[in-house]
């Protein structure tokens, strides 16, 4: 390779990111054990592919966008056989009466928290990670993919074979549920 580009070391690659690869997958993927296992495919596909690594990118880069194609490609398969099982038929009936309003104990509350607070940063930041764990699957996916990977609406409902107006279902009840766990866990405490 050419002075100035990057380089991989394989040898390093568990030491060095191993545990943030994990991290970053267990945010998109409820399973641990699914996250290990696509950590691991990421090392296995990038060992196999050293050879097409250009330099263009750092290491680290380039094994993200191996694990971030690993994880679209297992959201793509997970969500096929979701919807296929109906999960998107939901419980909106927790949320509002047979007029589409608001149940009075469900209405939406101002959260009075410090946004410009590291503390409540933090925590609220581990809060809603303990609540994206406890969506469904397919409602964790639609979500991560949403707004921690700020992929566009469009792209996601190509990316996993779904329909817009299903993509609009899943994303509306992903709120819904977190807001309601984030409100449980933030302010009733």
């Amino acid at each position: 390779m050419n002075s100035g580009k990057n380089t991989l070391n394989p040898k390093l690659w568990i030491k060095t990111y191993a545990d943030q690869l994990f991290r970053f997958a267990s945010m998109r993927i409820n399973d641990k054990e699914t996250a290990k296992d696509l950590v691991q495919e990421t090392f296995l596909s990038a060992l196999k592919n050293v050879d097409t690594f250009k330099g263009e990118v750092s290491e680290k880069n380039w094994l993200y966008t191996i694990l971030k194609n690993k994880i679209i490609d297992h959201y793509r398969k997970k969500a096929s056989l979701l919807i296929s099982q109906s999960e998107t038929s939901g419980n909106e009936n927790e949320y509002f009466n047979e007029e589409n309003h608001w149940l009075q104990n469900k209405v939406p509350q101002e959260w009075q928290i410090d946004y410009n607070s590291t503390y409540d940063s933090n925590e609220f930041l581990e809060i809603l990670q303990q609540c994206m764990k406890r969506l469904s699957e397919l409602l964790n996916m639609v979500f991560s993919m949403k707004y921690l990977d700020e992929k566009e609406s469009d792209e996601i409902c190509k990316e996993l074979k779904i329909t817009t107006s299903n993509y609009w279902v899943i994303l509306h009840r992903s709120k819904l549920q977190l807001r309601d766990c984030i409100e449980k866990k933030w302010f009733i405490k």
